[in-house]
């Protein structure tokens, strides 16, 4: 598995440490601290002040040597691109000081990521150590709060390589966030929760009052035994602070501290801090020091689309939990064993996963996005998304609809906030005719924002209702959010629709069909009318055991009739196509003159940002929804998988070098990947075609890739997963920030679903169902894959002798369960501690007689030999 990254290869890394909507601070490839997106916003390309670790070793009073731990810092060297930079700093003036680049560190550096961990070792023949160092912060699959700490974790081992006892100081200095007057540093020593002390020096200033944006403080915290700090660093000019600051470090023994009055700062001047550890080891040994950087900025601001009506702010979740950043870091220490433990155990069971290496790479990269600035989680802990991030600033608000249907991540590891999103959108964003506004406005409460539906939005919603319901087995919440569920589905028809979408309630959208591709398709299309018809399928299921006949009834009869019509009359014996006459201006005029000036052509005579004839990426996405959620079939089988794999022949590019792009570059040269839409020979291509048409993203390229292995076609899919990784390789991209619309993009978190496409699980919690069918084993006929669920999460291993689901934390229960049809004729017997279990066979489940509580014993169901 790529996962270790040397040299060039770690140019691009930046790796987020910190917590769901809480910010986090970046490890950069070298070891740096960049990224400070701890403020409530995106600040991408940021570095604060001097921060850094630094070590020193010494011996009977004389130090002998000292350094950054930092690798070499990789090119260009010519300066950054600094508008309004002051003298002596930006483009031509080299690298910042404040990178610390010029200073003595480590010749050899390796960068290993497996999220939610980052390891790395850092090594100097004139150095008396090996250092290594893992970083993270928890990352806990149904422990939301655990997993959305403000803080970033960091423990260091040192293992002393020479041949007499040294001692060594590791040094973590911290610049203050937010230059200001009246600046206080404060060390504070307090007992740890086991009787050990914490030390904490907290970086804040009294300038503001405790509700103004830029209200808040860091707190660098370490539970070593033996520690000395550095309450400010000298206060000069000119580089005097740097200067004093390696001058004090290279003096043998401890941080002499230095203070300055709160009144004495400069409202220009950004102060730092030292706070440091001391171990002294014998040759050979080893030992372990942990420190943590906490931080508390409470008061979040709507700075991209101010409310011009009232209150434009709210604190975020963190501030209910925690009074400041001390509290945060002292929390992180005195509870770190427990969180370090529980997000390995997760780690490890991603990670021992069997599925193919790629899969693993882009499966746990993108889960890093609900550690970016890309979320938000509000007062009451609801979580809000952006699309992605730009250097400073949300990229694209509103929690979009039509982005996060692809992110399958959230749903499973985090399913309360997944749901949490259901309800805020259907509480604020539906208007009385059932029309769902895709974007949520901050703060809540206020206008809804003014624009049409979008149609995968729109109908996504409804399969995301209706896959919370079987991740949970809530039914009491489905009735709490059925009739808003019910009024999106038949907004398709209602006489209020602006869109005419399916007027004649026909089972297929026909009309003006906004999208996630930023325009609106004219005409029938298996893309959004498979939405459609998945929203009228599930909503059918959904009513029938509701006691909804009548409602239950009219869906399923809708669905039917629009299934038969599009199977019919959209797929031309290759792929499903869009049937529109691009000639008829009148197909834009029924709507209003603005349609017509925006999409009409009248050079060419024609309707623009249309598939027409093409071969488009999403074409079968409602089956790849209808296979995650247990929906059955949504479009004909047979012409899924021969659409599936003519997407593959035509979309698929294996090099870009001969490709026309007039679009966004996400990949260049003999980069490969899967196009959004192209117009095979034979086949007429609009003038100005689909938008995005040659761009390649990757959660539009992950759920294309993640539907072809489900139909069989794993090599196919797995080439597509090849290629993105391949883009996303530390020189030329961040291997943590798969980008789109912006940086740490939502839509990548569709990786998740390769997971479920090669372990084939099943889940229905509202019947206590779960089920497995691998479509690829090991060599030795061994498969095992990480599964989670609302009550507990776990592994399934299956070999040739048995199968066995294992919960690692929390519960399940099962009262059925699926496995592949040829073991189902093979069970020897089942047992769940070991004790056996009563079952019967229904259909192609095993039926237990009671319901069985899975904790900390597997079921195991044994095989007769030769299976």
């Amino acid at each position: 598995m790529r996962n270790v990254y040397k040299g060039e290869k770690t140019r691009e890394i930046v790796f987020p440490l910190g917590g769901i909507g809480s910010g986090s601070i970046g490890l950069a490839g070298n070891g740096r601290l960049v990224d400070w997106e701890i403020f409530n916003r995106p600040n991408k390309k940021s570095f604060n002040g001097f921060s850094h670790f630094a070590i020193k070793a010494e011996r009977d009073g004389q130090v002998l040597d000292a350094r950054v731990l930092n690798g070499d810092m990789q090119g260009p060297y010519v300066g950054e691109h600094l508008r309004g930079a002051p003298l002596h700093s930006g483009y031509g003036f080299g690298p910042e000081s404040q990178t610390m680049a010029g200073m003595p560190h480590f010749r050899d550096v390796e960068f290993k990521g497996e999220f939610p961990f980052a390891g790395m070792t850092f090594a100097e023949p004139a150095f008396p150590a090996r250092v290594a160092l893992t970083a993270f912060n928890p990352f806990i699959p149904l422990q939301e709060d655990d997993s959305s700490l403000p803080a970033a974790f960091f423990e260091w081992e040192i293992e002393n390589t020479d041949q007499t006892a040294i001692s060594y100081t590791l040094c973590l200095s911290a610049g203050n966030p937010v230059p200001t007057e009246n600046v206080y540093h404060r060390y504070e020593a307090a007992e740890g929760a086991h009787g050990s002390n914490v030390h904490t020096l907290q970086l804040g200033s009294d300038q503001h009052a405790g509700d103004h944006a830029q209200f808040g403080d860091i707190t660098l915290g370490t539970d070593a035994a033996d520690v000395s700090y550095q309450e400010f660093w000298y206060r000069g000019g000119w580089c005097d602070n740097l200067e004093m600051f390696w001058h004090d470090f290279m003096q043998p023994g401890r941080l002499r501290n230095r203070q300055y009055p709160v009144t004495e700062s400069p409202r220009t001047r950004q102060d730092t801090a030292s706070l440091a550890a001391h171990v002294e080891l014998a040759p050979g040994e080893k030992k372990t020091i942990r420190f943590v950087i906490g931080w508390n900025f409470p008061n979040v601001v709507n700075y991209w689309n101010a409310n011009p009506a009232g209150s434009n702010g709210w604190r975020n979740y963190y501030a209910a939990l925690f009074a400041d950043s001390r509290a945060v870091a002292k929390h992180a220490l005195e509870n770190w064993t427990r969180l370090y433990e529980d997000t390995l155990a997760f780690k490890e069971a991603l990670f021992a996963s069997t599925v193919p290496d790629v899969v693993k790479e882009a499966v746990s990269a993108n889960l890093s996005v609900l550690k970016s600035a890309t979320v938000l989680r509000l007062t009451d802990g609801s979580l809000y998304g952006f699309e992605g991030c730009i250097e400073d600033t949300g990229c694209c608000e509103g929690s979009c609809t039509h982005v996060w249907n692809y992110a399958y991540a959230l749903p499973f590891l985090f399913p309360r906030l997944e749901r949490g999103m259901r309800e805020l959108d259907l509480t604020y964003n539906q208007r009385e005719d059932g029309r769902m506004s895709f974007r949520l406005m901050l703060p809540l409460g206020r206008e809804r924002m003014d624009f049409r539906s979008c149609a995968d939005g729109q109908f996504g919603g409804v399969l995301n209702a209706y896959r919370d319901w079987k991740i949970s087995g809530d039914t009491a919440w489905l009735r709490s959010v059925w009739p808003a569920i019910k009024k999106s589905i038949t907004y398709a028809w209602a006489a209020s629709n602006e869109d005419q979408w399916d007027p004649g309630k026909t089972g297929v959208l026909s009309g003006r069909q906004h999208h996630t591709l930023d325009m609106e398709l004219f005409g029938p299309n298996s893309w959004l009318s498979g939405f459609y018809l998945a929203a009228l399928k599930a909503g059918a299921e959904m009513a029938s055991f509701l006691g909804e006949d009548d409602t239950a009834d009219e869906f399923a009869c809708l669905f039917r009739q629009g299934k038969q019509w599009v199977d019919e009359h959209l797929f031309n014996g290759e792929f499903y196509m869009q049937q529109v006459d691009l000639s008829d201006q009148a197909a834009l005029a029924r709507f209003d003159d603005q349609t017509v000036t925006h999409y009409w052509n009248k050079e060419l005579g024609e309707i623009k940002y249309q598939i027409a004839e093409g071969c488009a990426i999403d074409q079968v996405i409602a089956q790849w929804h209808a296979n995650l959620i247990g929906l059955g079939e949504i479009l004909d089988t047979d012409q899924t998988r021969t659409a599936l794999r003519s997407l593959y022949r035509h979309n698929f590019k294996a090099s870009m070098r001969h490709e026309a792009n007039t679009w966004r570059l996400y990949s260049l040269n003999d980069e490969g990947g899967l196009v959004i839409c192209t117009w095979p020979e034979g086949t007429g291509k609009p003038g100005i075609p689909l938008t995005y048409n040659s761009e390649t993203m990757t959660g539009f390229e992950y759920q294309a890739a993640s539907h072809m292995i489900q139909e069989g076609l794993i090599d196919e899919g797995l080439s597509i997963v090849q290629a993105i990784r391949d883009r996303y390789d530390g020189e030329k991209r961040n291997p943590w920030n798969e980008i789109e619309c912006g940086s740490n993009y939502a839509r990548s978190m569709a990786s998740y679903s390769l997971l479920q496409a090669f372990s084939g699980f099943e889940y229905d919690m509202v019947q206590g169902m779960i089920g497995f069918k691998p479509v690829r084993t090991a060599d030795n006929g061994v498969f095992q894959t990480l599964w989670s669920l609302d009550a507990g999460w776990g592994v399934f291993e299956q070999t040739p002798d048995q199968a066995s689901i294992h919960v690692l934390r929390g519960t399940l229960n099962v009262k059925a369960l699926r496995l592949p049809a040829e073991r189902l004729g093979a069970i020897a017997h089942i047992t769940l501690d070991g004790l056996p279990l009563a079952h019967s066979m229904v259909g192609n489940e095993i039926h237990f007689a009671e319901t069985c509580t899975l904790m900390k014993q597997p079921l195991v169901v044994a095989f007769r030999s030769g299976v």
